[in-house]
Formats: structure tokens, C-alpha cells, sequence
């Protein structure tokens, strides 16, 4: 069987990592300045992803750059929807001013992960989908809340999976509070990955096989392997006659 995927890295997150990330992925979702970036960042990341023909993607978080982005933010609902429509609105003029389009939207953090699970959360994200690039992609997680709602709303979406990260058995990521929460050794997320892909299933942080579908997977652009663990993965994925696009 041919297998197709995508493979995405978050990038433009303060690391000055993306010379050495991009080349080896198919898209990229760039901080809008609210976690991390600037200006600055976000036009040099979408001109190196548009030379090396990279999808591009806005990455829009709670306004929290004191956490990066990784803590549920109080705030009330208006004043989120208006951040994010600002964040979105500027990656998508860097863009389109470079010569490039955007190609999907996807939350940050704890903004993402929330929005799997809580409804108010998600629709606040499809509102401002509709509201700015509604023909874009959106990426959500497999059986989530923002997924079902997406689909109600007739927005495209594309599954997302993460290969550099464990899952709990109810397809939630295990927090990065326990030591187990990242996947560090580069066969042990080959194998991760490639269950996901051709099985359609993982094995949890418990034990559990579960159902997964996915067909773009994750490597966070802040690990500090993140380079060495991509190469690796393309490889293997090659050979095992999987093509990245």
C-alpha cells in the first residue's frame, strides 16, 4: 500500500532553528507573535519556507509570552477571538506580500489542546477561521471537539498526530509536567510513527493500543533533536515507501 503524508514542524518560535528544520519538512506553522516571533521572524521564515517550497501556516496561541503559550490563559472570550484574528491577519499579509498563500491554520500550545476537548474553544477558533482565511486547512487532533465542529462548519480540516510526542488512551498528549512526555530517541519515534501511518494506531503511555488517524504528522520545532530526529524519520519513511508532501 502507498502511503502519503505530510510531515510539519512549528517554527519561528525564538529558536533560529528554521535553516536547519525546513528542508527536511513539508509544512511549517509559523508563530504569530503572541507566544513567540515577531514581525521580523515571521517574514524570514515564510520566505525560506517559499524557496524551499514548504506549505505555510499560521500558528496563533493565547497572547502569553511569559509561558510560551503552554498554560490555559484567563480571558475573556471577545478579547481572544480579537488576538487571534490579529495573529492570523499578520502572518497572512507577511505571506501574501512575499508572494506566497497560506496554506492552513494551527493553534498553539495550550490553545490547541484545549480546543480538542472544550467546544466554547473551538468554535472561538472556527469563528475566526471564517472570519479571516476560511479556505484554509485547518489542523486538529483525531475525535476532538474542534474536528466535529470543523466539519459542521464545512471548513477542510487535516488530522494531526504528533511523532515526537506520547499520548494518554484517551488520544490526549501526556503533559509535559511527566518525564515521558516527549519522545526523545530516534527509533523509538520511527516506530511511533510509522505505527501511526500504516496501522493507524499507538500504543499510550499505559500500555493501551488506540485508534489514531492521521495524515500530517508533528515534530516540534523547539526540540533541541529536532533536526537529527528528521533526518532520521525521512529516511526510514522512505524506505518504507511512504512519501512526504
Amino acid at each position: 500500500m502507498n502511503y502519503i503524508v505530510d510531515i510539519n514542524c512549528d517554527v519561528g518560535e525564538g529558536l533560529g532553528n528554521e535553516t536547519d528544520l525546513i528542508p527536511y519538512i513539508s509544512s511549517c506553522s509559523i508563530a504569530c507573535g503572541a507566544h513567540a516571533g515577531d514581525e521580523k521572524t515571521i517574514s524570514e521564515v515564510v520566505k525560506l519556507a517559499l524557496t524551499h517550497g514548504v506549505k505555510i501556516g499560521a500558528h496563533p496561541s493565547f497572547p502569553d509570552r511569559e509561558n510560551f503559550g503552554r498554560e490555559i490563559m484567563d480571558i475573556n472570550p471577545e478579547e481572544l477571538q480579537l488576538s487571534l484574528e490579529e495573529q492570523i491577519n499578520l502572518v497572512k499579509y507577511k505571506t501574501e506580500l512575499l508572494g506566497g498563500k497560506l496554506h492552513h491554520i494551527k493553534a498553539h500550545g495550550a490553545l490547541y489542546n484545549l480546543s480538542a476537548v472544550n467546544e466554547e474553544i473551538a468554535q472561538i477558533l472556527i469563528n475566526v477561521i471564517k472570519k479571516t482565511v476560511e479556505e484554509v486547512f485547518l489542523y486538529v487532533p483525531y475525535n476532538s471537539a474542534i474536528q466535529k465542529l470543523a466539519i459542521k462548519n464545512n471548513l477542510k480540516i487535516k488530522l494531526e498526530a504528533f511523532a515526537d510526542r506520547n499520548y494518554n488512551s484517551d488520544l490526549t498528549l501526556v503533559s509535559r509536567k511527566n518525564k515521558n512526555a516527549i519522545i526523545t530517541d530516534k527509533e523509538d519515534l520511527t516506530q511511533h510513527l510509522l505505527k501511526m501511518i500504516t496501522e493507524q494506531k499507538l500504543i499510550s503511555i499505559d500500555g493501551v493500543e488506540v485508534e489514531i488517524i492521521a495524515n500530517t504528522f508533528c515534530i516540534h520545532g523547539d526540540n533541541p533533536n529536532a533536526k537529527n530526529l528528521l533526518k532520521f524519520m525521512r529516511k526510514k519513511l522512505q524506505k518504507n515507501g511512504i512519501k512526504i508532501v
